[in-house]
């Protein structure tokens, strides 16, 4: 038996942890939305396919480049990600205005991804932040494809895009999570409102940590981490 001293070991798995963040690195693609709105997008492909996979939508003013921790470690844990500028945001075209319309951008990244070969068409999610969380679950409404739904920092009113526990009855089938601050007290009083109707189950977190959307990944990093295992246990499955 070869016995490796602990300088060994760490040497050891830092640097396959290196090589396997290196193969999950994201590389740019484009894709049209359904109007024909060019879209910028980063995919992280896992090393193991066919494989499931997400796609990743951000917040309002930001871009895709909020979820590179997560769509690595996503990547890394068997599933491919998909992080995409909606409309008149990052790299993409179009007009950032009205944001009902960047719910085809959703949809379109969700054929996209199914379309593509070493993903799994059975095993796709949508995951977003803010913005982001009321456009992934309005666009999973009319897309069978999204198999689960996950959300940080979801409102019941976001400029005009509406979800409410009438919008969760229609996901039933779907597997269902949501995170927020406790802190930030529209999104909890968000989850606690769809949470009141027992035909609406989703796995739910609050976090301590005073922060809003995918910021909130970057000051608890147990949400982070807790997504990435909740999405992996749901679609490896």
């Amino acid at each position: 038996m070869i016995r490796l001293a602990a300088a060994g070991w760490v040497a050891l798995c830092c640097g396959l942890l290196t090589a396997d963040m290196a193969r999950a690195a994201g590389r740019p693609v484009t894709l049209s939305a359904a109007d024909g709105v060019t879209l910028s997008g980063e995919l992280y492909e896992a090393t193991a396919t066919p494989a499931p996979a997400v796609v990743l939508v951000h917040m309002l003013g930001r871009s895709r480049a909020d979820w590179d921790e997560t769509a690595t470690a996503l990547a890394a844990a068997g599933v491919t990600a998909l992080a995409i500028d909606v409309r008149g945001h990052g790299a993409s075209g179009g007009s950032a205005r009205p944001l009902t319309d960047a719910v085809q951008d959703v949809r379109a990244a969700l054929q996209w991804l199914a379309q593509r070969p070493g993903v799994r068409p059975d095993a796709l999610g949508v995951v977003g932040a803010s913005m982001g969380a009321s456009l992934v679950v309005l666009a999973a409404l009319d897309q069978p494809l999204a198999r689960v739904v996950a959300t940080v920092s979801l409102t019941l009113d976001y400029q005009g895009l509406r979800v409410s526990p009438d919008t969760f009855k229609a996901l039933a089938g779907r597997a269902v999570w949501m995170a927020a601050s406790r802190e930030d007290p529209y999104a909890a009083r968000t989850i606690a409102e769809l949470s009141k109707d027992a035909a609406v189950s989703a796995e739910q977190l609050l976090s301590a940590e005073r922060a809003h959307g995918s910021l909130l990944l970057r000051a608890d990093p147990e949400v982070g981490r807790s997504l990435v295992d909740w999405l992996r246990v749901r679609l490896l499955s």
